[in-house]
């Protein structure tokens, strides 16, 4: 009885988990990304579709069949444990061709019970065709040949290669004419192209430049070197360049009549949006919400969208806090992204109506103004249940004299508060005293101008003694005894030595031998056998000689035998 209950208990059990596993699967989130929205017909660009769970089902690739050619499939299991939870996810990644150019779509693909959501990308003609049967040539392109001040023009470069390549090496096209900046609009991109029932590896580069003058630009080609392998053989280093290009920057033009003080912001669309940290009708008085407003404007830089003003709310008071700037990588180039916080508190009950707000831009395409705005916007604030009430002041004396109807007990209350008074003006009295010291205390007090105070004698010394060898170096005998008994007198301010003799005496070997060394050679008539560079290595080290008169002075021991006996 016991083991048919524990197979019923293991049935059960598997049978749950099945279920569990069952209900994983239909939950499991399914993304589809590609790593770019427009492409040539004969260009190939990357799908990725991502499981925020490791399955072990496939994706049904079979609905791509339609419009794409598929290339070989990849999977990626990855396992990530955040705050002691563990997270799985499965990535797919396929390379496809599109079958005919235009609007394309790529159809939801299932992954057990869910499905990605559709993309749109563009297909459009093959703009580049190979120079005759060419193993590497490199083009470029620009978006437009005519832009305005500070508006991006989109310059991308491709190198394409029938052929294994060695030692590459790519350089950035070079501009002249009016002053630009330039910035990288996103990441290289590799992928497979077919020019002429020929397969070619891709490298594509894309730039933005953003003219700050009017004026003209001049774009020289760029250049990819390399050494080619061809038949198992390796050329010499080759150089291929891409077209030169000519681009006309125009003035900025006038601002709109109904914002003359409009910031100038070109761009090639501007989205304005609004986040609130909770419901803004569920704000009570006295209660912080915030409000973030983005401004995003396709080719542009962050750093170039104008700061917004911050709302005057009345009923509110608001506080502005740092904007963030970031930028996103899109077909048409960059993405700048600005977000503006504020810190809304309702002083009162009531309504509070938040302005429109209204950001005019330059349309690059259109060539016309046009205004981004977030509507205008009523705030209910509800007043606090319970407001504070300050009590009126209250004469205790008279309190209790109202209260009892007693004389005494007002004389007591009066001579209580009289009582405070005082000790509230004595306490006033010692602050004021306080305030005193402290400003007496403070002044700047006139003092005299010291002398500065000598080195040690330690530096004062080194000084000598390295003097002394650097006259022993020189064989200069006179400058080495005046350096030496300057040190010597240093050294025993009481008894300074008066010759090098004398110094010769208070010192140890070798630099005593030195020292009569010296002296004999400073009174001899011929030559000597002193020698400046021996003296100078005898100065490395210099041990001075305790008198016994000291070592007596100094030892607290008594002497062996008394004096007189």
């Amino acid at each position: 009885m016991v083991k048919l209950n524990g197979k019923v208990i293991r049935s059960a059990l598997l049978g749950l988990c099945g279920i569990l596993v069952t209900h994983t699967h239909a939950i499991a989130d399914v993304t589809a990304r590609v790593d770019r929205l427009s492409v040539d017909l004969n260009e190939s660009f990357v799908l990725e579709l991502i499981v925020d769970s490791n399955i072990d089902m496939e994706p049904g690739l079979t609905v791509l069949d339609d419009n794409f050619y598929r290339g070989q499939l990849s999977q990626l299991s990855n396992t990530s444990i955040i705050n002691g939870q563990i997270r799985r996810s499965r990535t797919w990644t396929i390379a496809l061709m599109a079958k005919a150019t235009g609007k394309q779509e790529i159809p939801a693909v299932a992954v057990g019970n869910e499905k990605s959501q559709p993309i749109t990308i563009t297909i459009n003609e093959p703009a580049n065709a190979p120079p005759g049967e060419a193993d590497v040539f490199i083009t470029s392109e620009v978006d437009q040949t005519e832009a305005y001040v500070q508006s991006q023009i989109l310059y991308r470069f491709k190198v394409y290669r029938a052929v294994a390549t060695r030692q590459e090496g790519r350089r950035d096209p070079g501009i002249t004419g009016a002053e630009v900046l330039i910035e990288r609009a996103g990441d290289e991109r590799s992928y497979q192209a077919v020019l002429n029932d020929r397969e070619y590896n891709v490298i594509e580069r894309a730039l933005a430049i953003y003219p700050q003058s009017s004026g003209e630009i001049s774009i020289s080609p760029a250049r990819f070197e390399a050494r080619v392998l061809r038949d198992g053989r390796i050329t010499g280093r080759k150089v291929f360049e891409s077209q030169a290009h000519t681009v006309s920057v125009l003035p900025i033009p006038a601002p709109p009549t109904d914002f003359p003080d409009a910031a100038w912001l070109p761009a090639r669309d501007v989205h304005l949006s609004e986040e609130w940290s909770r419901e803004p009708n569920e704000v009570a008085a006295g209660e912080p919400v915030t409000r973030k407003v983005t401004i995003s404007a396709l080719g542009q830089i962050e750093t170039q969208i104008p700061a917004l003003e911050p709302p005057v709310v009345e009923g509110m008071n608001v506080y502005a806090d740092k904007p963030d700037l970031t930028r996103l990588y899109e077909a048409e180039g960059i993405r700048g992204v600005r977000r503006d916080q504020y810190a809304m508190i309702g002083i009162r009950g009531g309504a509070a109506e938040i302005p429109q707000l209204e950001v005019p831009w330059w349309d690059i395409e259109t060539r016309e103004w046009r205004v981004a705005s977030l509507p205008a916007r009523t705030i209910e604030i509800d007043a606090p249940e319970v407001e504070a009430v300050i009590p009126p002041p209250v004469d205790r004396g008279y309190a209790a004299l109202e209260n009892s109807g007693s004389a005494d007990q007002a004389e007591v209350a009066h001579a209580a508060d009289g009582f405070w008074k005082r000790v509230s003006q004595l306490i006033a009295g010692v602050w004021l005293l306080t305030i005193v010291a402290w400003w007496w205390s403070s002044r700047e007090q006139k003092r005299e101008p010291r002398e500065p105070e000598p080195p040690p004698i330690y530096k004062q010394q080194a000084k000598f003694i390295k003097a002394a060898r650097k006259a022993a170096t020189a064989n200069d005998k006179a400058g080495v005894r005046a350096a030496l008994l300057e040190w010597g007198r240093l050294q025993w301010p009481d008894a300074a030595p008066r010759s090098v003799g004398d110094l010769s005496q208070r010192v140890a070997s070798p630099l005593a031998e030195e020292l009569r060394s010296l002296s004999a050679s400073s009174y001899s008539n011929g030559d000597s056998s002193w020698d400046g560079n021996t003296f100078a290595k005898a100065l490395r080290s210099i041990s001075v000689l305790i008198e016994d008169s000291e070592v007596t002075a100094d030892s607290p021991l008594p002497p062996l035998m008394p004096p007189g006996l």
